[in-house]
């Protein structure tokens, strides 16, 4: 894959699912989680890249599972396997602190939150991609969870629907190895245009602003209203 170029007015950070219950201490998937998200440093390299895209004045938007609610899936005529799994264990659910936005990845003024998606494809049933095309967004910068099924399908269809998509390799996790061996070096690179480490894509956004694409007066600004269509009133408090 060769080397990308980024700017501004077209690229944006796409943050999926940045849960307790995935990437918290005693949330319900990170004991899964954990031993691949801790050999890659998941999670500090999420934050990086966030703050980097933050200070570089990129838009970011979030893509974000649905939070299970009593009755959610009790009349469906068919389920999917990982949607019968969420129903199961009450993932996201609701209400509770697993189902909330783990507190240094909360959306902050100017941020985009999409309608939550009910299976993986953060596109699938959303409003993902009319923000993005409201917002004249071409490229993508992708980082969350998980690789093998909201990352990768989030990237797949993003592919469809015509956008540059970079995956950042060591800002998402999986449930093992083998699971992310599938998900980075078999499936995504079909459809990602780069696959990348935080030191990359943190030297590209950087090298985009010291390039003049990003003016000074832009560098850590975030204006504009808080667009947080399926959060809770207490996630849009805290952003």
């Amino acid at each position: 894959m060769g080397q990308l170029t980024y700017e501004k007015a077209i690229t944006a950070l796409l943050v999926i699912d940045p849960y307790n219950d995935f990437i918290s201490e005693g949330g319900k998937l990170w004991e899964r989680v954990k031993k691949v998200a801790e050999a890659n440093n998941c999670v500090p390299h999420m934050l990086q890249v966030l703050n980097a895209a933050r200070d570089a004045g990129l838009r970011v938007f979030y893509a974000v599972h649905h939070r299970y609610r009593p009755g959610d899936y009790e009349t469906w005529k068919y389920i999917a396997p990982v949607q019968k799994a969420a129903w199961l264990h009450k993932t996201f659910e609701f209400g509770t602190w697993g189902g909330e936005l783990r507190p240094e990845f909360a959306p902050q003024p100017g941020d985009v939150v999409a309608l939550e998606h009910w299976c993986s494809s953060g596109f699938a049933n959303t409003d993902l991609d009319l923000q993005l095309e409201t917002h004249g967004i071409h490229k993508l910068i992708v980082i969350g969870l998980i690789a093998h099924t909201c990352v990768e399908a989030t990237v797949r269809f993003a592919a469809e629907l015509g956008y540059e998509v970079t995956l950042v390799k060591d800002a998402t996790a999986d449930y093992s190895d083998e699971e992310m061996h599938a998900a980075l070096d078999v499936n995504i690179p079909n459809y990602a245009s780069a696959i990348v480490t935080t030191d990359e894509i943190i030297g590209s956004i950087f090298s985009m602003s010291a390039a003049g694409k990003v003016p000074a007066d832009t560098i850590g600004r975030r204006n504009g209203p808080l667009h947080v269509a399926g959060l809770s009133p207490e996630v849009r408090r805290e952003a």
